[in-house]
């Protein structure tokens, strides 16, 4: 997984376009791509590698990186 952040809407999904185009010209094949409309939140599914392009306020809105970090161990106790 990968996150990243744009700083617009437009940003966002001009970086999410130039990353589908070179996955295409590397011949990586078509990744599947959801929010590339509205530039929020877009995600691109390589099947392998799933990139995340976030505005920083919907990237720190959803902290996604949290939700996948490994669980606070001391003792060998989740805390």
């Amino acid at each position: 997984m990968i996150v990243v952040s744009g700083r617009s809407n437009r940003h966002v999904s001009a970086i999410a376009d130039h990353l589908i185009t070179d996955l295409k010209d590397e011949g990586f094949g078509s990744p599947r791509v959801e929010g590339l409309e509205t530039g929020d939140w877009v995600l691109i599914d390589t099947g392998d590698i799933i990139v995340h392009v976030f505005r920083p306020e919907i990237r720190e809105f959803y902290n996604i990186e949290k939700m996948w970090q490994a669980p606070d161990m001391e003792d060998g106790r989740l805390h």
